[in-house]
């Protein structure tokens, strides 16, 4: 079978088709949250009523199931405005209509040159001076292999921090460019897997929730993670990632665990 060209398939009416590009580590049936994040990043972008000159500066999303491997339904909606900040809320469907994913935006009024730039320096290699890494994951085809990656420090079989530059290979709707913000969620939620703590043959660490703040969008493909996990005994996780790009730090991610033997 050929190998699909993107990460989902627009079927109109907000609804998708996703590929098996979108498979994730912990089940051949089940996407990694990332590409469904990203989708929802979408919506936030597109949507028609939205006001002129806000920028989405922080992004919560809630996994309250598995995404399936399946045609999925996407939807925005304006939530709240004040006169510099809007919220915009947005949910992912699957097939049995039953909600997968719900996200909540914060957008915030620009203006170029408002206020001098204060930056943080990368603080890892540049991605083309670091080596291709790969997941260990079983499935021959998933996010995986439609992502490439490279390891500044660790790896994924290596436990503690780790800092990892991700790029899609591929984009994250046919024959549509990738923004920058949706390529910083397709990689953001990647934070528990490069900083796993566990050997995952033996315990699942899936993240429940994802948020992500957001400076500025990457000036490049690539979007690097400097992540570190620390976990509770009761089986709460939380995994921590600075988000980079090949200039400086673009913004924070936070994952919420559940960490159980299998």
């Amino acid at each position: 079978m050929a190998t699909p060209d993107a990460f989902y398939l627009p079927l109109g009416d907000g609804r998708f088709a996703s590929t098996g590009l979108t498979r994730g580590p912990w089940s051949p049936d089940a996407q990694h949250a990332g590409p469904p994040a990203a989708l929802l990043g979408r919506a936030v972008e597109r949507l028609p009523d939205a006001r002129p000159g806000f920028r989405v500066v922080r992004m919560t999303f809630e996994i309250l199931r598995p995404v399936p491997i399946a045609e999925v339904t996407v939807a925005a909606r304006p939530a709240e405005a004040g006169r510099n900040v809007e919220r915009v809320e947005a949910e992912l469907r699957g097939p049995d209509g039953k909600v997968a994913m719900r996200a909540t935006a914060l957008r915030m009024r620009i203006v170029d040159g408002a206020a001098p730039e204060i930056d943080v320096p990368r603080p890892t290699a540049a991605p083309e001076q670091t080596p291709e890494g790969s997941f260990p994951v079983r499935w021959d085809e998933g996010y995986h292999t439609a992502m490439e990656v490279r390891f500044a420090s660790g790896s994924f079989t290596e436990p503690g921090p780790a800092a990892c530059w991700f790029r899609m290979r591929h984009p994250l709707v046919a024959d549509e460019e990738t923004s920058g913000l949706c390529r910083v969620l397709t990689a953001a939620d990647s934070g528990n897997g490069i900083s796993g703590e566990l050997d995952i043959t033996r315990f699942r660490y899936v993240n429940a929730d994802l948020t992500v703040h957001l400076r500025r969008a990457p000036i490049s493909d690539w979007v690097g993670l400097d992540s570190r996990t620390t976990i509770d005994q009761a089986g709460v996780g939380l995994t921590d990632s600075m988000l980079m790009d090949e200039k400086s730090m673009i913004g924070r991610a936070a994952q919420t665990l559940f960490v159980a033997p299998w």
